[in-house]
């Protein structure tokens, strides 16, 4: 079998298996062709990229499921992806190499990005959540979450401790009491200065502008002023 033809094999898996509407289809192949972008004139293990990226979120529905906040969808997809590698006829190296890389694109784990496709991936992974689709994905998580369109909290550092996991950017624990502006001051807006390459620290920057001049436009709208 071709590198070709087990890229689209997992590709018709992933659409398949991918059906949460924040964390779908199209948000893996949004981060797949980042990834090329990011990848051109890098020299990488091409195959152990498009594959690490098809395959980072499957295990996306464990978490949703796990009402405990003790599932992690980064190990949890390492761990859904072996057989359907070893079932390709991938090699171990390229296996442990794969998986590797799905591990470690969740920066709240304690799993950091070795190798350049793993961070490379972390990259594409995280551009997707800031700009004009990050600000898309945010509203179309508040509506799924029952959350806030608009809420700000004067101390972060005691809401950190009551609703994410006791720090800033730790996982949110009621999703009901939380909000664009929140997620932005507690995790997006750090996210430039965690990118390991400098295209998308680059991307990064532009893309956190667009992001919070919407947050500013939303704010002056929801307070009344025109």
């Amino acid at each position: 079998m071709t590198s070709k033809e087990r890229v689209e094999k997992i590709k018709a898996y992933v659409t398949k298996e991918m059906v949460c509407p924040g964390h779908n289809i199209d948000h893996v192949m949004r981060v797949y062709n980042i990834c090329l972008h990011l990848a051109q004139g890098e020299k990488i293990d091409r195959e152990v990229l498009q594959t690490a990226t098809l395959l980072h979120d499957i295990g996306g529905a464990r978490e949703l499921e796990d009402k405990s906040g003790k599932t992690d969808h980064a190990v949890e997809s390492s761990k859904m992806a072996e057989p359907i590698l070893r079932e390709l006829g991938f090699s171990e190296d390229k296996i442990d190499h794969i998986k590797d890389c799905i591990i470690s694109h969740r920066y709240k784990n304690n799993h950091e990005p070795k190798t350049l496709e793993a961070k490379l991936l972390f990259d594409a992974d995280k551009l997707d959540a800031l700009g004009a689709i990050g600000v898309a994905r945010s509203f179309v998580w508040v509506g799924k979450n029952n959350a806030n369109i608009y809420k700000k909290v004067e101390n972060l550092e005691k809401y950190a401790k009551e609703n994410l996991s006791g720090k800033i950017g730790g996982r949110i624990q009621d999703k009901s009491k939380h909000s664009p502006q929140i997620e932005f001051e507690t995790k997006l807006k750090y996210l430039a200065d965690k990118m390991h390459t400098a295209k998308a620290k680059k991307i990064a920057k532009e893309r956190l502008k667009l992001y919070k001049d919407f947050l500013k436009r939303l704010e002056k709208e929801v307070q009344g002023k025109l």
